[in-house]
């Protein structure tokens, strides 16, 4: 957990991290979140399935970033993804899409949710500032999700989007796509 909490000593310099350490299971995340808060670093919370990390997820995560201390990234589990995506999704398994994700520099955790919204994982996550991408506004958002993260003290925060960048985007470009 220790390497979860590393602060980057120089601009673009990083102490050896191994990031699979950086994959907080939904057990240890109320201890991971007492350890952040006891600390007093700013908390960014944001999440979704990442199925396909392109250029568009990048971008988003790392101006997420940008707005605390750490930045804790929500992945959807297998079976949310395809309850929110549709059959055939997800194209890579929950495990491989919160490691990919979790080697990110602009990463400091990854946790793997199992329900299709937020709401439980946001509940344990605890989020100084809630970050949804710019295909959303704070009226389009799950509106309990944003009473949860308002009533808790913390802030809804909308970063832009990178418009054509999707994995939707991504896979009807696939050969024998539709």
């Amino acid at each position: 957990m220790q390497n979860a909490l590393q602060q980057r000593q120089f601009p673009g310099q990083t102490q050896a991290v191994n990031f699979r350490q950086k994959i907080i299971s939904w057990d240890k995340l109320p201890e991971w979140r007492a350890a952040m808060r006891a600390s007093g670093r700013k908390l960014v919370v944001t999440n979704g399935c990442f199925d396909l990390l392109h250029v568009g997820h990048v971008t988003y995560l790392e101006a997420s970033r940008s707005y605390g201390d750490a930045l804790l990234v929500g992945v959807n589990g297998d079976q949310s993804v395809q309850e929110l995506k549709g059959p055939g999704r997800p194209l890579n398994g929950e495990s491989d899409r919160a490691t990919v994700v979790a080697a990110l520099e602009s990463v400091d955790a990854v946790c793997i949710f199992a329900e299709p919204t937020a709401l439980r994982f946001l509940a344990a996550a605890q989020p100084d500032i809630y970050i949804k991408g710019g295909d959303y506004t704070v009226e389009t958002i799950n509106q309990d999700e944003r009473q949860m993260v308002e009533q808790a003290g913390g802030r809804i925060v909308i970063v832009p989007f990178v418009e054509g960048k999707s994995t939707t985007a991504l896979l009807k470009k696939m050969p024998g796509s539709k």
